[in-house]
């Protein structure tokens, strides 16, 4: 994947909420904050570039740049957070107004229409984790009065980018969102 449009855009809106997230939920001193987000910028730009492109239909990419850029925080931090300490801090940087306001607000309008559940299907059929390792597969399961569906996950493109530099232990802190 090239360091460009998405993966870009994502670094520049996320790297000082990220860095200000150090420190207030991480505790690390304001100087060594900077220190680990002047890192991160190069590894994040490492991982992003060993991923391969993703196809034009598959929904996920966003989530695997997310994961890229924490992974790429992860490496350049002295000390190894727990699930807990990580929760917090990546869930209160991710909530920032641009975050909350494309897509909380924005996805919840569009939850259980027609559109939604075309797509949920398409993804399902495309099965992009067969072909990507750092995609997802799941089946679409609708509920029999049909109130909704469950997205049932079985292949997980964080999971493949955590294991693959050591941190598949704190997953669970990317999953609560």
């Amino acid at each position: 994947m090239k360091y460009t449009g998405l993966p870009a855009v994502m670094w520049a809106m996320y790297k000082n909420i990220f860095r200000d997230h150090l420190i207030s939920d991480l505790k690390f001193p304001h100087d060594k904050a900077s220190i680990i987000t002047k890192r991160a910028v190069s590894e994040y730009r490492a991982i992003i570039e060993k991923l391969p492109e993703f196809e034009k239909e598959d929904r996920f990419v966003t989530n695997i740049v997310n994961c890229a850029m924490l992974v790429a925080f992860l490496k350049c931090m002295d000390r190894r957070p727990t699930v807990e300490e990580l929760t917090e801090f990546y869930e209160n940087a991710m909530k920032n107004s641009v975050m909350t306001r494309m897509f909380c607000k924005m996805g919840g309008r569009s939850k259980f229409t027609y559109k939604d559940i075309a797509g949920q299907k398409a993804t399902a059929a495309l099965r992009a984790g067969d072909r990507n390792p750092y995609s997802w597969n799941m089946d679409y399961i609708p509920y029999e009065d049909n109130s909704g569906y469950e997205a049932r996950f079985y292949t997980c493109g964080i999971c493949a980018l955590m294991k693959e530099y050591g941190f598949y232990d704190l997953v669970p802190a990317m999953c609560h969102l």
